[in-house]
Formats: C-alpha cells, structure tokens, sequence
C-alpha cells in the first residue's frame, strides 16, 4: 500500500484531471441524494479482502458516488448556509493533505501552524480585539462554541469553590444557533433562553436577568450573542450585552461563525461594534472566508486562559513542552489534540488573492441579497418577510402552505436546478414557514435567483 509504482502515478494523474474537471465547472446540475440501497446496487462490494483497485473504485465514485452529493458551492445553492471555497484554497487543500502535517504542535507542524497564524492574525485584526488576543482553527462552529464555553466555564469554576460544585448556566436567545444547546449538554451546563428571534438588544438581557432567581444568578457564568444568525442574518446588540456582561461580570462569548466574515465588509461593519469587547468569538472561515470545509475558527481575549482550560497532559506530550520545542502549540487552546493544519487552505488563498478582493466576495453577497429583496417586493407572487440581514433574505410565496414549500424544494432539487429550502420564523406566538435565501457565492447572479422565484408560480 505504501510503495511508490506506476499504478500510484496513474492515479495522481486521474485525481489532478479529476480536481481540475471539477474547479473549472461553471455550470453542473447541483446533486441529490440516493438511498443508500440505491446506492450499493450500483456499486456492489467495495471494501473487500483483496481490494477492488484504485481505477475501479475511482471509476465508482465518479460514475455513480460523486452525483449523490449536493455541490456545496453551486451557485443555485442558497440553503442552510452554503460554501464558496476559491480555486486556490482547494488546491491547496490537496498540498495540506500530501503534505501529512500534524498541526497540535509546533514541534512537528511549525511550518503549517506559522501560516495559519498568519491568516488568524488577519481574521484577529477584524475584530478590534486588544492586543494579546489571539485564536486557533478549529473544525467548525460547534467545536469553536464548545471551546470557548469549556474556557469560560473553568474561568468561572476558577473564581470560587462554590462554582466548582454548582451547575453553571448561560443564557442566549432562541435565535441563537442550534450547536449552543447541543454543546451545552456536552459541558453540562443549562441554557435560559431569551425568547426573541429577533435582535437581542441589551435591555432584553438586563431584564433576563433581573428576573432570574438568587441560585440562578449565582450559576450564570456567560451570555451567547449571535454575530449574524443562521435563519435571518440578525446581529444582536453586541456593544448593549457586552457592556452588561462587564457590569455583571459575565463571560461574553459571541458565536459569528456565520456573519463573522461580514467583518470584512466595510458597508456592515459598525453592524458588530461591540464585539471587540468579546472574551470569545467564533468564526468559521468555511462558511463566508470562502475555505474548504472543515474550517471554523475560535478566538480569545486572553488565550491564556484557554490554555489553562485546554493544555492535555501526558508523559508522552512533555517533549513537546521542553525547551528547542518551544512555539504556538494549537492544541493548547481547544478541545482537539489531533488536528490537521486546516487553516493552510485559507493562508494559501489569502496569500493569493490579497485581503481586498476577499472584502469585495463579501461585498457581493450582501449585495445579492439586496438584489433579492427588489426582485421579491416587484413581484406579484411572493414578498418580504423581513428587510434582508447581512446576506439572508426570508420571504413568503404568498398563499401557500408548509407542504408546498416542501414539495417545491424538492421539485427544483430533484431536476439538479437549484436547492433552496424552508425555514419557520416567529411571529409574536406563532411560527409561520417561509423561504429563505442565503449568498454567500459570488457567482450567483441576478438571473438565477429571478429564475427560482419564477419556479415558485
């Protein structure tokens, strides 16, 4: 398996003409799903005893296996929030994997981790942080929230031996992302969620609060704002909550793993003042910095006190420590010890095409979603359900009802047309669905979003 031979060189030349086929693209069908016993009747037994070889199981995968996935940074893929990762960053993703970095520790990976603390230091520098703060790549959002409230928490437990038997609580809104809640289960700590969809401003905090019990109040150690959230794009009142979280001595943790690339966009920026007053951040850089998944990004005031929470230690992790291995050690500062270098893809692209033209592909998505907004208040059949939020846009196709959101999406998925899902947004007591839009491409264009309104009559 490890020798080096001609079948080897066939197959780097298959897999660079396969990367450069799939690059240069500019117009595909979007991909769908097949059932999983779809799927193994047409490509039988593939992991055996004796192997099926490298050229027939890549024929497999680019017969039948690559067509059962969505292409993620389709321009016709406005859902969830999609991704966008330039050419050159996924190129270098394949020098990242053959390059065989692990990047927990400076002592084997200082080449990797120096270039991703390169491109940190520009994403550190959006945020207006002070001077020390710092962060680390992390897989994505979730394991950035997580990382950061692990951090807050030992903080907390830190400040007294009272904290240390209590369980801690956090409050957020039910706008925040779905990972606060799953992540707080694994820290077990519980969540008092302030019910707005809407802008988390600081009087709503302030009286959140107020109205806790004594116990409560002695159990809360953080406030979770969103920079940007997942359904509507909506920033919470940053400056208003961080200036409660100084007064009442609470963490602040903001999870912009969404919006936080909109921090490079000068038209939104003072959309996030006050976020420079974090004592954490999330950002994921796979999601609007346009980095091949997996790619989030955790962020700390005081990164030492990440690394008193994080730093494993092992008799086997003390060479790693000793003087002549001394540098920036990733694993320090998250809950991942085993890491690849996954911020390199994103050095290599910044490095590239230069901070500026990053600021305009950002640009372009807040763009498009104005765009939209127009298109939707000159048509007839649809309309706004909100004004649209850094670059998320919620509209209704008037008279219809949750099953015909439904139907059409997978209407339009099914062709290979475009894939555009339903969302439910809170209106006083109740939830009504409704559709939504999210860009982040910069190659989606005005037609193909006029086109998937029109599929909507």
């Amino acid at each position: 398996m490890h020798k080096i031979d001609l079948n080897l060189i066939e197959m780097t030349l298959d897999v660079m003409k396969y990367t450069i086929d799939r690059i240069s693209k500019t117009d595909d069908i979007i991909g769908k799903p097949q059932k999983a016993s779809t799927l193994k009747a047409l490509v039988g037994e593939t992991v055996t005893q004796k192997g099926i070889g490298g050229e027939n199981a890549f024929n497999l995968w680019k017969q039948h296996l690559m067509h059962a996935n969505v292409k993620n940074d389709h321009p016709r893929h406005l859902a969830f929030v999609p991704s966008s990762p330039t050419r050159a960053s996924i190129l270098f993703d394949l020098v990242t994997s053959a390059s065989s970095i692990h990047g927990a520790y400076w002592m084997e990976g200082a080449g990797g981790i120096f270039c991703e603390n390169e491109a940190m230091k520009w994403i550190v520098s959006l945020t207006g942080l002070p001077e020390g703060a710092f962060g680390v790549f992390t897989s994505g959002g979730t394991a950035a929230n997580l990382s950061a409230i692990v951090t807050a928490r030992e903080y907390w437990r830190d400040l007294n031996d009272q904290n240390k038997v209590e369980k801690g609580l956090i409050i957020t809104s039910i706008g925040a992302h779905s990972s606060i809640k799953a992540m707080a289960k694994v820290v077990d700590v519980d969540v008092h969620l302030v019910d707005t969809e809407d802008r988390l401003r600081g009087e709503d905090l302030k009286q959140t609060i107020l109205n806790l019990t004594d116990h409560q109040r002695q159990r809360l150690f953080a406030v979770v704002a969103t920079g940007g959230t997942t359904n509507a794009g909506i920033v919470d009142d940053l400056e208003g909550i961080a200036n409660i979280c100084e007064t009442e001595n609470l963490w602040f943790h903001v999870d912009a793993a969404y919006g936080g690339g909109a921090l490079a966009a000068d038209s939104v920026r003072h959309l996030f003042n006050g976020i420079e007053k974090a004592d954490s951040i999330t950002i994921d850089p796979h999601k609007w910095m346009f980095s091949p998944y997996d790619c989030g990004a955790v962020i700390y005031k005081q990164p030492e006190l990440a690394k008193k929470a994080h730093s494993q230690q092992g008799s086997y992790l003390d060479i790693f420590k000793d003087e002549g291995a001394h540098g920036f050690n990733p694993s320090d500062y998250q809950i991942q010890l085993t890491r690849r270098v996954r911020g390199l893809p994103l050095w290599f692209s910044l490095a590239t095409h230069g901070t500026d033209r990053y600021k305009q592909a950002v640009e372009r998505g807040l763009e498009l979603a104005t765009i939209a907004g127009k298109i939707i208040e000159d048509l007839d059949h649809v309309e706004l359900v909100r004004e649209p939020s850094l670059s998320c846009v919620l509209y209704r196709r008037k008279g219809w009802t949750p099953n015909d959101y439904r139907d059409w999406t997978f209407t339009n998925h099914s062709k290979g047309f475009a894939l555009v899902t339903p969302t439910k947004w809170k209106t006083g007591d109740t939830y009504e669905t409704v559709s939504r839009f999210c860009f982040i491409n910069p190659d989606t264009t005005e037609q193909d979003i006029l086109a998937i309104l029109e599929s909507m009559k």
